[in-house]
C-alpha cells in the first residue's frame, strides 16, 4: 500500500475513520486495520448492523440503562461507523506513514486532586464496602486539559507515538466520528466472540513499576500480597456471573497470567464459554465489567452516582467490532474502553482513570494507582515520562519461574469446578427456583445446580408474582444473595424477603436453601440475631468448620448471625445444627433435616470454594430428602 493512502486521512473531505491494532488471537498483530464510513447514531444495541464489513460501534457508558441499571445519563451517543471500506496496512508501513509531531496539553490537571482522591476511597470503604453495599467499587477521576488547534494530524500521532510505546494492550486504537476522537491502548477484553464461543478477560491487580524499574522480586511482593489477589478473584467471581447469563453451554477459568506494559503490569484470567446468543445480546448483557464498575454491578452503578460527578462518557464502555466470518457467522470483539484520550472537536481533552476499591484498599495507594493507569496515554500526549521503548527495557518478568509457581499457586486456590467446562446433563431429574435478591451470584448458583440436573428458574425479589410462585413452587427454593442490611426494616426488598423466608419456612414442603443473605433471612426468622461484623468479608477466602468438616470457602458479606452458645443450644433441641466460628460465634451455615431448610453464609457457588459444587448438591440432597 502507498502511504499516501492512509495520508488521505489527513484530508477534511475523508469521512470519518478508526485505525485499529488488535491482539486478537488468529490475526496478525503486526498489521493496522482502517475503517473509514459515514458514522450515525443508534437508540440500542440491538439496533447495530452486524454484516459482511464491519461495524465499529462506541458504546458509552450510560448505555447500561438498558440492563434496567441505574446511570447518569450524560447524552454520550452510541456512535456506529458502518465501514463503507475496510484494509490493512503493514504496522512497519503505517508508522512510516503516519504523522511524527508532538502534542501539546495545556491548563492540564486531575479533576478530582489527589487528596480528595483518597478522602473519597475511604469514605467507600467505610459507607459503601463497610454497610454491605458491595464487594468492590471502581471510581473514576479525570485528567483534563486542553490541545490547541487540535486535528487529525494531531490525532494519527498520538496513535503512533502509543503503537511505539505501549506494550501489552490488547487492542491500540484511534476513532475519528468528525466530533470526537478516541485515541487509547486499552489491555482488556470486554467481550469476544467467534464460532459460538465467547471468551472475557478479567484484569485486575495493578503492579506499579518501581523508580528504578520492574524487579522479580518486587513483582513477587506484588503477587504475594492479599489484596491484589482477593481484588482478582472478586472480580472474576463478577465475570462469571455474566458468562453464566450468556454462556448457555458452560464456562471455564483459564489462567491467571501477567500482563506487562510499559508502566505497570496487570494479573489477568481469561473465562471461555459457549453460547447461542446472537452477538448484540451477548454484548448487551455483559454491560460493564466487574473491573470497571465494582460488584455486584448493579449496586455498583448506584455507588458510581453518589461519588462521581458528571457522566462516565465513553469510559467504562467499550468499542465493539462487529461481523461475520468467511461461513456467515456472527463475530464481535470488544475492548474496554480505558486508558484512552477522548477529545472533543476544539480540543477539550479528557483521560478518565480508575482504581477498584476494596476493604483493604490503601487511599494512597489507590492514588498512585490512578497515576499508573493514566501514564500510558499522558506519556503519548507528553505529559509524562515515556518508558523505555519495547526491545529495549522489556521487563519480560512472566517468565521467570518463580513467578510462573506464584501464578500458578492462585490457580490452585480456585474451586476445580470452574478450571473445566461443566455443562447440563440429560435427563433434567427435578426443578429449582433461586430468588434473585439483587445479586447476579445467582446466575453462577443457576449455573451449578443445572449441573446437578435440575431444571433452574430465577427471578428477582421484585418480580410481579413471585410470592405467589413460590409458595405454590414444587422443589427446591434457593433464596439468593444480594447487597444491603438483612435488618433494615425500612429497606422494601429486606421486608419482602424477610416476609418471603417466614412463609416458606411456614409452609413450604419441598426444602429451602439460603446463601448469604438468604441465609440472613432464615437465620433471623430462627431468632438468630444479625449483627454487623467488625471487619467485612467481602472476597474473602478462608477455612472454616462445617459441621465438622474442614472446608475453605469464599465469603461476601458485611453482616452475619450472631449465636451464643446458650442460643445453639435451644436450637438444637428444635433439631436446627449451627456451624459458627468457635471465637465470634459468627454463623458460617444450619441446617435442619427434619425442618428441610439449611443456610450458609459464604458462596458455594464461588471460585473461592473449593468444593462449592459439592457441597451446595450435599445441602440440596439433604433439605429435599427431608420434605419427602
Amino acid at each position: 500500500m502507498e502511504p499516501s493512502r492512509l495520508l488521505g486521512l489527513l484530508d477534511d473531505s475523508c469521512p470519518p475513520f478508526a485505525l485499529l491494532r488488535r491482539r486478537t488471537p488468529g490475526r496478525d498483530h503486526d498489521t493496522v486495520e482502517v475503517l473509514t464510513g459515514a458514522v450515525h447514531e443508534a437508540g440500542r444495541l440491538a439496533d447495530l448492523p452486524v454484516r459482511e464489513l464491519p461495524t465499529l460501534a462506541l458504546v458509552p457508558f450510560r448505555q447500561i440503562r438498558e440492563r434496567g441499571f441505574d446511570v447518569r445519563d450524560d447524552g454520550t451517543p452510541l456512535s456506529v461507523l458502518a465501514a463503507e471500506e475496510a484494509y490493512e496496512v503493514p504496522l512497519a508501513e503505517a508508522l512510516a506513514a503516519l504523522p511524527d509531531h508532538p502534542v501539546r496539553v495545556e491548563d492540564g490537571g486531575f479533576d478530582v486532586p489527589d487528596e480528595e482522591y483518597a478522602a473519597t476511597v475511604e469514605r467507600v470503604i467505610r459507607d459503601e464496602i463497610g454497610r454491605g453495599e458491595g464487594a468492590n467499587f471502581v471510581i473514576r477521576r479525570t485528567y483534563e486539559g486542553r490541545i490547541e488547534g487540535f486535528g487529525r494530524a494531531d490525532a494519527l500521532a498520538l496513535f503512533r507515538r502509543l503503537l511505539l510505546d505501549e506494550r501489552g494492550a490488547y487492542w491500540t486504537y484511534v476513532v475519528h466520528t468528525g466530533d470526537r476522537t478516541l485515541v487509547g491502548a486499552s489491555p482488556e477484553v470486554h467481550v469476544r466472540m467467534s464460532g459460538g464461543t465467547v471468551v472475557m478477560n478479567p484484569i485486575s491487580g495493578t503492579y506499579r513499576y518501581p523508580a528504578g524499574g520492574p524487579t522479580a522480586e518486587s513483582l513477587l511482593a506484588f503477587l504475594g500480597d492479599r489484596k491484589e489477589t482477593e481484588e482478582l478473584s472478586m472480580v472474576v467471581d463478577e465475570e462469571l456471573k455474566m458468562m453464566c447469563t450468556v454462556g448457555d453451554r458452560g464456562g471455564v477459568v483459564v489462567g491467571p497470567r501477567l500482563k506487562e506494559m510499559a508502566h505497570l503490569a496487570h494479573t489477568e484470567y481469561e473465562l471461555r464459554g459457549r453460547t447461542s446468543l446472537d452477538v448484540r445480546e451477548v454484548l448487551r448483557e455483559t454491560m460493564f465489567a466487574a473491573t470497571v464498575t465494582g460488584s455486584p454491578v448493579q449496586n455498583a452503578c448506584r455507588v458510581i452516582e453518589r461519588y462521581e460527578a458528571g457522566g462516565r462518557g465513553y469510559y467504562a464502555g467499550a468499542l465493539a467490532l462487529l461481523g461475520t466470518d468467511s461461513a456467515g457467522t456472527q463475530t464481535l470483539d470488544s475492548p474496554i474502553l480505558i486508558r484512552t484520550a477522548d477529545i472533543a472537536a476544539d480540543g477539550t481533552l479528557r483521560v478518565p482513570v480508575g482504581a477498584t476499591l476494596v476493604r483493604h484498599s490503601d487511599p494512597a495507594g489507590e492514588v498512585a494507582e490512578t497515576h499508573a493507569k493514566a501514564a500510558g496515554v499522558l506519556a503519548a500526549l507528553g505529559v509524562r515520562p515515556a518508558a523505555p521503548r519495547p526491545g529495549s527495557a522489556a521487563p519480560g518478568l512472566a517468565a521467570d519461574p518463580r513467578v510462573q509457581a506464584a501464578l500458578a499457586a492462585r490457580r490452585r486456590d480456585l474451586a476445580p469446578f470452574w478450571l473445566r467446562m461443566q455443562e447440563q446433563p440429560a435427563p433434567v431429574t427435578g426443578r429449582a427456583l433461586v430468588v434473585d435478591g439483587e445479586d447476579t451470584f445467582t446466575a453462577m448458583l443457576a449455573h451449578v445446580l443445572r449441573v446437578t440436573g435440575l431444571e433452574v428458574t430465577v427471578r428477582r425479589y421484585d418480580d410481579p408474582g413471585l410470592r405467589e410462585a413460590a409458595l405454590s413452587w414444587t422443589g427446591p427454593i434457593v433464596l439468593g444473595p444480594g447487597p444491603g442490611n438483612p435488618a433494615d426494616a425500612a429497606d422494601p426488598k429486606m421486608r419482602m424477603l424477610r416476609a418471603l423466608a417466614a412463609d416458606l419456612l411456614a409452609g413450604h414442603r419441598s426444602g429451602i436453601l439460603g446463601v448469604c443473605l438468604g441465609h440472613e433471612l432464615l437465620a433471623a426468622e430462627l431468632g438468630l440475631p444479625l449483627i454487623r461484623k467488625a471487619e467485612p468479608a467481602q472476597g474473602a477466602q478462608t477455612r472454616i468448620d462445617f459441621f465438622g468438616t474442614q472446608e475453605v470457602v469464599g465469603f461476601y458479606n458485611t453482616y452475619t448471625a450472631h449465636c451464643p452458645d446458650e442460643l445453639a443450644g435451644r436450637l438444637a433441641l428444635s433439631g436446627v445444627e449451627i456451624s459458627r466460628d468457635p471465637v465470634t460465634a459468627e454463623v458460617h451455615a444450619l441446617r435442619s433435616a427434619a425442618g428441610g431448610f439449611a443456610g450458609v453464609q459464604f458462596h458455594p457457588e464461588s471460585v473461592l470454594t473449593l468444593r462449592g459444587a459439592e457441597l451446595l448438591r450435599e445441602l440440596l440432597a439433604a433439605v429435599t430428602a427431608a420434605t419427602v
